[in-house]
């Protein structure tokens, strides 16, 4: 039997198959508030065990882009509510991706009293998209005060509590593609001199102190956590201790008993790939899960899920393309080709138009 549509597990939550919706942003919010265009994107690819959401802003200042969705505001609860409640119907399990996009940001895409805040004042080479004025150099942000940092980690909890009230089953940290997790992480975006930048421990410090405060408020086995070593996304370059560094963070977290770490792999878009060593380091943690994601096709998933090299494999413009993506693997049937020119575009063309098998 193909372990790949055999019921899976993830800690306390029983999945119906071993694949998972990666997050991707996709523009669709509207005002930041979840709409109903989006409940019939999410329902329709939720044939998959577990789906992860868009990056979703745990705070006002995180919204760097244009049209991505917070969980911050009663609006947004209500939003998102009833989108999680149509992915349950389908047999999914559902977390949100809690992502503060920290310097990845423009002015204009953030509401009024928003501040672009990162771990330094330095800005990401880059452009921005904008819907008042189109393409816009990424902003200068402020360097955060220790009383930022902490309201930051009381907006993670909140947020949090909020995604349990819309009724998602956990929770995702997106510590990865240089937003303010990884932002902190990175020598070359953290030249902070105090207890949180310098050595990799002081660099940790912030993404661990979300993780406790994201914990005390929901629970270990509801909180996961995305990251990138080898990510060179948002003008993060590779730097001579990632290895080590990955690895002291890796530790860190299993001590906190995480449900899981997502390995994002971006080796397949032109990215350096990811060392077997990580993969092996993650994949050894006592606690925690490994959801491995990066150009999986279906011989590929379900080989590396019988080597034992992850517990789940995630997918991301497949699942986009092909909301009935197990079902097409299952029947050996053609796929559709993903549009990349409506990834980011308002409107259900390239979001909810895809052609379903018959």
């Amino acid at each position: 039997m193909s372990l790949l549509y055999s019921k899976a597990s993830l800690g306390p939550l029983a999945l119906q198959n071993h694949l998972v919706m990666s997050p991707m942003t996709r523009n669709r919010a509207t005002d930041n508030v979840p709409n109903a265009l989006m409940a019939q994107y999410y329902a329709q690819r939720a044939s998959v065990g577990l789906v992860i959401t868009e990056g979703t802003s745990p705070s006002p200042n995180g919204l760097g882009y244009a049209r991505i969705p917070g969980m911050f505001a009663a609006s947004q609860v209500a939003g998102w509510k009833a989108v999680v409640a149509g992915v349950h119907a389908k047999g999914a399990r559902m977390f949100v991706q809690l992502m503060h996009c920290g310097r990845i940001a423009h002015p204009l895409n953030l509401p009024a009293g928003a501040r672009i805040l990162a771990p330094s004042a330095l800005a990401a080479a880059g452009d921005m998209y904008t819907d008042a004025k189109g393409m816009q150099p990424n902003a200068t942000p402020e360097a955060m005060s220790e009383a930022d940092i902490k309201a930051a980690i009381g907006e993670y909890a909140q947020a949090a509590k909020n995604a349990l009230q819309a009724g998602f089953d956990g929770v995702e940290l997106h510590g990865a593609n240089g937003y303010l997790l990884e932002q902190f992480i990175r020598p070359t975006s953290n030249q902070r001199a105090d207890r949180y930048g310098g050595t990799i421990e002081n660099r940790s410090r912030f993404v661990l102190e979300v993780a406790d405060a994201v914990i005390a408020a929901i629970g270990k086995d509801k909180l996961g956590i995305r990251l990138s070593p080898y990510g060179v996304f948002n003008d993060e370059p590779l730097y001579p201790a990632m290895d080590s560094d990955y690895t002291y963070l890796a530790s860190q977290l299993n001590a906190r008993e995480l449900l899981y770490i997502h390995l994002v792999n971006h080796s397949s878009m032109g990215a350096p790939p990811v060392p077997d060593s990580i993969r092996a380091m993650l994949r050894g943690l006592s606690h925690c899960a490994l959801i491995l994601s990066g150009g999986y096709d279906f011989k590929r998933a379900e080989s590396d899920l019988a080597a034992d090299k992850g517990d789940l494999v995630a997918v991301a413009r497949l699942i986009l393309a092909n909301p009935d993506l197990l079902e097409r693997w299952k029947k050996g049937a053609a796929l559709n080709a993903p549009d990349p020119s409506t990834f980011y575009t308002p409107g259900p063309k390239g979001y909810t138009d895809y052609p379903a098998l018959g």
